[in-house]
């Protein structure tokens, strides 16, 4: 194997070693340490030659193995349910957030926050169809709904959308 050729190995196996440790990165990100502990030590076991990207992992996988430890939070009220949504949805969890909202606003289903932040969480996702019918049904139970989502950073990215200008002039 010519020189040439041994440089590109090293570098494929270095782009699949950095895929691996990105996929358990985003796992982490994401808050779901069990997956990202799983990831990190199939990464390496495969990758171990990968010194600084090893050390790093090594750092993860005690984190991770610490934050597994802690305690389950216990929600029971609409309270521990709504904060524990905004916790979520500021971890960039929406996924859980909504669970989370969804359980609150069984709870008091008459309480405009929660197809407000329902609707901030579809719209971090992307889903503005989603976001729109929660935004509007925030603003039929309390019309300050409407001003509060034209002026939310969140809400940027469908200030100029015609459907949001429409939901929220409407009221």
């Amino acid at each position: 194997m010519t020189t040439k050729e041994k440089e590109k190995v090293k570098k494929d196996d270095y782009e699949k070693a950095l895929s691996a440790f990105d996929q358990a990165m985003k796992a982490f990100h994401k808050g779901d340490f069990t997956r990202a502990k799983e990831l990190l030590k199939t990464f390496s076991d495969n990758f171990s030659s990968e010194t600084e990207l090893m050390d790093r992992a090594r750092v993860y996988l005690t984190i991770c193995a610490s934050r597994q430890k802690k305690e389950k939070i216990q929600l029971t009220t609409f309270e521990d349910y709504y904060q524990y949504s905004i916790m979520k949805i500021n971890q960039g969890d929406y996924e859980e957030a909504l669970k989370s909202l969804g359980k609150a606003g069984e709870m008091k289903p008459k309480e405009g926050k929660i197809p407000y932040l329902m609707a901030n969480a579809h719209c971090q996702m992307g889903e503005t169809d989603k976001c729109l019918e929660y935004l509007r049904k925030a603003m039929q139970i309390d019309k300050f709904f409407s001003t509060l989502a034209q002026n939310e950073s969140d809400f940027e990215p469908l200030w100029e959308d015609k459907k949001f200008k429409l939901i929220t002039r409407m009221t």
